[in-house]
């Protein structure tokens, strides 16, 4: 109802955000508002279409006038409009991100740079980056200059030249549909004024994601009436890494003098239990606005607390517990969710609900055998077992890049029909294939390297046999090479295939290659045949990709040191926090039933850890109502043994079990140059003892204990 000036609404987890966006819009047409007059932002087309449909229910008919849809949708009907002014033909094209990358190479082939420093992927991060800042090529290019870095100077003539082969092209990117969009309201004041009057009243959804573009977007809009509301939480700001500044949505007030703040706490969703574990978290930040999100709700049951040995148990007992409020029913699968930090956690949870026979999807991201370096790696494993297999032999000729183009393929291609041979037994007759001497080569060397993989197999396991294919295809350390976040997580889920391998050598009667290749197509094929159409299954999914979402039951698993908050986080005072509103935006999609797990080993990334359990675990210990479950044997084997575990286990795990070192996990050490601090990880036995410490600076060292002298205190 507060229709004129700027309002903020802080609008907490399960407030009823999108309900009241719709119906404020609704009150605006109902006091006899133009429809034509109302522009309402968000960030997907999924909420743009989900509050044109509450809105058409609440106001039908005008409420299809009203300009809904994406910031992007925005800027790209904008510049059509004004294509001219925006120095643009009308009939531009947009490119995608493939695009993008396509004409980034053609720059590196242009310029004779080498694409293994200037990767594509990295170049492509910078310019949308700088774009979000509103940086074009020329502005890139002075700070790139006065900043004496040479990779960055070379980004900026990248930069230059990728914008001429856009303008080419009669082509624009993601970047430019909001960059363009505020450089030509900022340069035409006719244009400006003419969008200020036509949008009378303007409304940002998910306003603490806006990156600066954005925010400058809406306030050349909005700066005439100054009737602009947002709509957000800053509680729930946690993607800083894709250019959004929490600043945006805490500086509100100081940006709209005399700007009316509205409070939304009052939770509908979630019981009281969850919603205090929640806030007993998130109140730990600095950045914040005071606010408490309260419910009507009743307290519900406990938070659950699940300390487990190591990540198998942590799945297993996740499995067992959904099993067993079905089987009570209680919860339908597709009431459960299970969030992870990183994608690589995935595999051990679908490995443990496929065991079960328990239904599940795994959300935004590719199940862990369907993903693209692990289906690379697979099938150099199945052309070891069997050459003339064709579709591996395809996927991996230039897996890693060999320079073997397709018209060199389509030629061998060619001579294996015209042979009626598959491909590695067309490999014998290049000299009958006409191919460039280059391309000869690179088949040789290609089928040298599966020939001589071939030779060592039968002496060696499954795991080293795979290992053996990282180390002489180089696969990894292109990936290294490339230096990308991308490539980060494609290594971290090759690193976890590893520890795949490892569980079906340590499990299986059958430890040959062909038995674990067995079994990986049985999976598939099993995945296949369960039925894409079955909508009653458990959701796997990054705690990212949680947002705006809700179950009845969730569990967030990994809650350690290291992992979440993950890595350097843990020290670094902002991404800290927005660890930690990752944190509450994950518990908070809980309706009744949220369980925290950690588990004192874990084997990710192909490499055993031993971590404290994570803060945020810790801080919403704070909390009266909680129910604790330890396990103290594995689960696993257990279950095998037909044995049960459950229940509540009040005895806590022994202190890092078989530690027979001074210096235990968890201990406090005194270092003369260091000071005090925990030790958090170790490696090693004897006089090889390394020890990861954690000092109360924040410095964190790994030291040998021979050598460094420490003091247990």
């Amino acid at each position: 109802m507060h229709t004129e000036g700027p309002l903020l609404i802080f609008a907490g987890a399960g407030t009823g955000k999108t309900r009241v966006i719709t119906h404020r819009i609704a009150y605006l047409l109902g006091q006899g508002v133009n429809p034509a007059h109302i522009l309402a932002v968000t960030f997907t087309n999924k909420a743009a279409q989900e509050m044109r449909t509450r809105l058409d229910t609440l106001a039908p008919g005008r409420g299809r006038s009203v300009w809904m849809s994406t910031f992007h949708s925005f800027g790209a009907h904008f510049l059509r409009v004004e294509a001219a002014a925006a120095g643009l033909a009308q009939d531009f094209l947009i490119y995608d991100t493939s695009d993008q990358k396509n004409v980034i190479k053609s720059c590196l082939r242009e310029l004779n740079l080498d694409d293994k420093k200037y990767k594509p992927g990295r170049i492509m991060d910078i310019i949308s980056r700088s774009k979000d800042e509103l940086l074009d090529a020329d502005s890139y290019g002075i700070h790139a200059l006065t900043s004496g870095d040479y990779f960055r100077q070379a980004a900026a003539t990248i930069y230059s030249l990728y914008q001429k082969k856009l303008k080419t092209a009669g082509a624009v990117d993601f970047g430019d549909l909001l960059m363009l969009t505020v450089a030509t309201l900022r340069d035409n004041k006719d244009i400006l004024e003419k969008y200020q009057e036509r949008f009378r009243y303007v409304l940002v959804d998910e306003y603490q994601d806006t990156n600066h573009a954005q925010y400058l977007l809406t306030k050349y809009l909005s700066a005439r009436h100054k009737n602009i509301c947002v709509v957000g939480d800053d509680d729930q700001s946690i993607y800083s890494w894709r250019g959004a500044d929490i600043r945006n949505i805490l500086e509100f007030e100081r940006d709209y003098p005399g700007c009316h703040t509205v409070k939304l706490e009052q939770n509908y969703r979630s019981t009281a239990s969850i919603l205090d574990a929640a806030w007993q978290v998130v109140r730990n930040n600095s950045k914040r606005v005071d606010k408490k999100v309260w419910t009507d709700n009743h307290a519900g049951a406990p938070v659950n607390f699940v300390e487990v040995a190591d990540e198998n148990d942590e799945a297993q007992w996740i499995v067992d517990e959904v099993a067993r409020q079905a089987s009570a029913g209680a919860r339908a699968y597709s009431d459960c969710a299970v969030f992870y930090r990183v994608n690589a956690q995935s595999r051990v949870l679908e490995d443990a609900f496929r065991r079960s026979g328990i239904p599940y999807a795994v959300i935004g991201t590719m199940r862990f055998y369907e993903r693209h370096e692990i289906k690379d790696i697979l099938a150099y494993l199945r052309l070891l077992h069997n050459p003339n297999d064709n579709v591996s032999f395809r996927r991996v000729i230039n897996a890693p890049r060999r320079g073997i183009g397709k018209t060199s393929m389509d030629a061998l291609d060619h001579l294996a029909i015209e042979r009626s041979v598959s491909l590695w037994d067309a490999l014998e007759h290049l000299g009958a294939c006409a191919i460039s001497s280059g391309a000869k080569k690179a088949f040789v060397s290609f089928r040298e390297l599966i020939n001589e993989l071939r030779r060592r197999r039968d002496s060696m396991s499954t795991r080293e046999i795979a290992a053996l294919v990282i180390e002489k295809t180089g696969y990894v350390r292109e990936l290294e090479a490339e230096d990308t976040p991308e490539s980060k997580s494609r290594i971290e889920n090759i690193y976890e295939l590893f520890t795949a391998i490892e569980e079906f050598e340590a499990r299986s009667p059958d430890k040959t290659l062909s038995g674990y290749l067995t079994q990986v197509a049985l999976v598939s094929d099993v995945d296949d045949l369960a039925g894409e159409e079955e909508r009653n299954k458990v959701t796997l999914m990054t705690l990212h990709l949680a947002k705006g979402l809700e179950f009845k039951t969730v569990f967030i698993v990994g809650l350690e040191e290291g992992l979440f908050p993950i890595g350097e986080a843990a020290f670094d005072p902002e991404e800290l926090e927005e660890e930690r509103r990752l944190m509450y935006v994950g518990m908070t999609r809980a309706k009744e039933d949220l369980y925290l797990c950690c588990a004192a080993q874990r084997r990710v990334f192909g490499k055993t850890q031993w971590n404290m359990p994570s803060r945020f675990m810790e801080e919403a210990r704070s909390i009266a109502n909680v129910k604790l479950h330890t396990l103290r044997r594995n689960v696993a084997a257990a279950n095998m043994a037909g044995e049960s575990e459950s229940g509540t286990f009040p005895a806590p795990l022994p202190e890092r079990r078989q530690e027979n070192t001074p210096f235990p996990i968890g201990s406090r050490v005194r270092h003369q140059q260091f000071g005090d601090g925990k030790v958090i990880d170790k490696s090693g036995a004897g006089d090889d003892l390394k020890l990861v410490v954690v000092f109360d600076s924040g410095q964190w060292k790994k030291l040998v204990v021979k050598y460094a002298n420490l003091e247990k205190i």
